[in-house]
């Protein structure tokens, strides 16, 4: 019985475990119909400036500053900017490792097993829906208002949906918009992305608008208003330039942080892109400093032309240029800001079918998903139903909490991101099978000599210069200690930065913990990395993907209690469907049944979860 049973679990371990080589995802399906190679490194770059740089610039900035930063709202994207950063140098380097569609999906699926891919895949589903149904929600709501809400009030007596968790009327137009822009990027990607190039075009114009006409309006009190000058009522704070201290600004961050999603965006074009190992990396590092770039010059220009207690959180541009008399402005701002939304739309919903396509060709997703159209060379399925799906949503859920939702989503696929990097750098290049000492064996050593052999193995006193497979797996038990120590230290700060009174046992536990962090990064910046050529590599590791897995835990342990729970529904409904699909029909699955002797299986071949004795 008990046999049985661990046979079935390591049967279980190789099933989830199951790794594409590096070759395997470059392979062609002979008779498959191939997505077109036309994306160039402008066209790239103007896809994550477009799918990012919308909600973000228009709505985003005036609310935080609001609620949460004041004139630090600033610094709020900064931070975000630099969680985005790290994440997208670890995306650079993966999409110079594997120039396939399907984004973090392949990249962890050839890092670290097909399980986690599966999750990683369907976190990104999750965050392409909500982020295309909040995105056109948003548009429709901001052309409403300019109009002063016929639609509200027409809708609102018509057809009124009084359910709490649904939107208070059906948004027949997001809906109209989403199924619209579905038909376009089902017509070709040529197409569509001269249409996303000229719209980021209006969105960068409008931009340079708002902070060129700003200048005029500058004035350096508003972000040293002091406390006696905020009016009674108004949420000021203490004033200053940061009225509610650090506190607002790690949590203004947080919701800065969904103005930075998207980005990623640019690494679902593998397979439509010209040069993808050379332009995806540049496109990914030149859309996040033109998208930090306008954040900032955004967030001062409007701090400093309005106090930020008085800041408009739905609309703060109209707002702001009706009070200083600027109706020709205001009308000009709003008419690129509908133009920005339309292309962060069609940069939310680009990437949905390709990833949808790739999980399909791997069989974790039903195979309709993956037929690509003869003519228009698009998943023109997947790209129709997604689009369906998202505009059902826009129509009818009331988003805002919604949008957590999708931050967590990304904030988790960004994370494991950066541990495929640590993972792929330490991984060991060579053929030699290595097999971890039994219990047996290191009982006959002395308990001295253990120790020793540890401290030696772990701090690589022997001064090894190249990976190998006991290296990999030092490496790999480390990243793991990393990754559940930096969950403790980010819960603990979380939470006394939530209390009214800081205990000194947890001051000494955040302290011990950030000790042990540091302790980790020197453990593992002391093993041999990989010495495989790539045409972009991830400066300084371990440092950068280490504190990108730190910022994002952080960042997602701001978020509620509900947005986890939401979270784990949409995970159990994942997990039924691996399980009773993806694990029976796993493409890579049949390969190791079909040719066992010339393609190793997983319970022979060398894996970083593998190897870790259970």
């Amino acid at each position: 019985m008990d046999g049985s049973w661990w046979n079935s679990r390591e049967k279980l371990i190789q099933v989830m475990s199951r790794r594409k080589s590096d070759d395997d995802v470059l392979i062609d399906q002979p008779g498959k119909e191939k997505l077109a190679r036309v994306l160039n490194l402008v066209d790239l770059t103007a896809l994550g400036v477009g799918s990012t740089l919308g909600v973000g610039v228009y709505v985003l900035a005036g609310a935080v500053a609001k609620t949460d930063a004041g004139p630090a709202v600033v610094l709020s994207f900064i931070l975000a900017a630099f969680a985005s950063a790290f994440a997208g140098l670890c995306y650079a380097e993966f999409a110079a490792r594997v120039p396939k569609a399907g984004s973090a999906y392949v990249y962890s699926y050839v890092g670290v097993g097909e399980f986690v891919a599966f999750v990683i895949g369907w976190n990104l589903i999750l965050e392409y829906v909500i982020g295309t149904a909040s995105v056109a929600k948003g548009l429709s709501n901001y052309i409403d208002a300019l109009l002063e809400y016929p639609m509200k009030r027409t809708m609102t007596e018509l057809f009124p949906m009084n359910v709490s968790f649904l939107s208070e009327f059906p948004d027949f137009l997001s809906f109209s918009v989403v199924l619209l822009l579905s038909i376009l990027l089902s017509w070709g990607v040529r197409e569509s992305t001269m249409i996303n190039n000229v719209f980021t075009v209006v969105n960068l114009l409008t931009v340079a608008t708002v902070v060129i006409t700003g200048l005029f309006k500058v004035n350096s009190y508003n972000w040293n208003i002091p406390k006696q000058d905020i009016p009674k009522g108004a949420k000021g704070g203490e004033g200053g330039f940061m009225p509610f201290g650090w506190a607002g600004v790690t949590a203004g961050a947080a919701k800065c942080f969904y103005g930075f999603i998207g980005f990623d965006t640019v690494a679902t074009t593998g397979e439509e892109a010209k040069k993808p190992k050379r332009d995806i990396p540049l496109a990914i590092i030149l859309s996040l400093s033109i998208i930090t770039f306008a954040y900032c010059c955004i967030s001062s220009v409007l701090t400093l032309m309005w106090p930020y207690y008085k800041q408009d959180a739905d609309a703060p541009f109209p707002y702001v240029y009706d009070h200083l008399g600027w109706t020709t402005i205001k009308w000009i701002v709003s008419s690129g800001a509908i133009f920005a939304l339309f292309t962060s739309l069609i940069g939310t919903m680009f990437p949905l079918p390709r990833i949808l396509y790739a999980m399909s060709c791997d069989g974790l997703l039903f195979s309709m998903f993956s037929d690509i159209h003869p003519k228009y060379q698009t998943p023109l399925l997947a790209t129709l139903l997604s689009g369906l799906l998202a505009g059902i949503m826009s129509a009818i859920f009331n988003l805002e909490q919604l949008i957590d939702m999708m931050s967590i989503g990304t904030l988790l696929a960004y994370s494991i991101v950066c541990i495929c990097v640590l993972v792929l750098r330490y991984r060991n290049d060579s053929d030699v099978e290595f097999v971890i000492k039994g219990n047996d064996e290191l009982e006959t050593s002395g308990f001295i000599e253990t120790v020793v052999k540890t401290v030696v193995k772990y701090f690589n006193l022997s001064n090894i210069k190249y990976a190998n497979e006991e290296t990999e797996s030092v490496a790999t038990i480390i990243t793991m200690w990393f990754i559940c120590t930096s969950a403790l230290f980010c819960f603990i700060t979380v939470q006394q930065e939530g209390a009214q009174n800081n205990s000194d046992v947890a001051a000494y536990s955040s302290a011990i913990l950030a000790i042990g962090l540091l302790l980790l990064l020197l453990l593992l910046a002391r093993q041999p990395q990989s010495t495989k050529e790539l045409s972009f590599k991830v400066p300084l590791v371990p440092l950068i993907p280490c504190m990108s897995i730190l910022l994002n835990i952080y960042l997602m342990m701001k978020l509620d209690i509900h947005t986890w729970i939401r979270f784990g529904i949409w995970l159990l409904i994942g997990l039924f469907i691996y399980v009773l699909y993806g694990m029976k029909h796993s493409v890579e699955g049949r390969k190791q049944l079909e040719e066992p002797k010339k393609r190793p299986s997983s319970a022979t071949a060398v894996h970083p979860i593998s190897i870790i004795k259970l």
